[in-house]
């Protein structure tokens, strides 16, 4: 998954298109990722000792990764990744836009 957290990304697909957010959380075993913001679910809460009102709360829920893009910090817009070996043999992530590598 080249998708990692806390990236920045927009949503090119499904009902919140369009909208940008950081990425909370990565399921890389089921390919879904939780973006902030985004793809907000209610959940219906008893009262409990960490919650002693419950009631109804708002939070967001996993979305697939495929939906998503990665916001060039350069160019500001969507942007698939590549990846490119280093001269110490590591890898790095890098915009397929402008060609940048991505801070990890």
């Amino acid at each position: 998954m080249r998708i990692k957290k806390s990236d920045l990304v927009r949503v090119m697909s499904g009902n919140d298109r369009g909208m940008e957010g950081k990425v909370l959380k990565v399921f890389p075993e089921s390919g879904r990722i939780i973006v902030e913001k985004v793809n907000l679910i209610k959940r219906h809460t008893k009262a409990s000792r960490n919650m002693p009102q419950g009631g109804i709360i708002e939070k967001e829920g996993p979305i697939n990764a495929s939906n998503v893009m990665l916001v060039c910090p350069n160019t500001g817009k969507p942007t698939r990744i590549g990846k490119e070996i280093l001269s110490d043999g590591s890898r790095a992530r890098v915009s397929k836009r402008s060609g940048e590598m991505l801070n990890d």
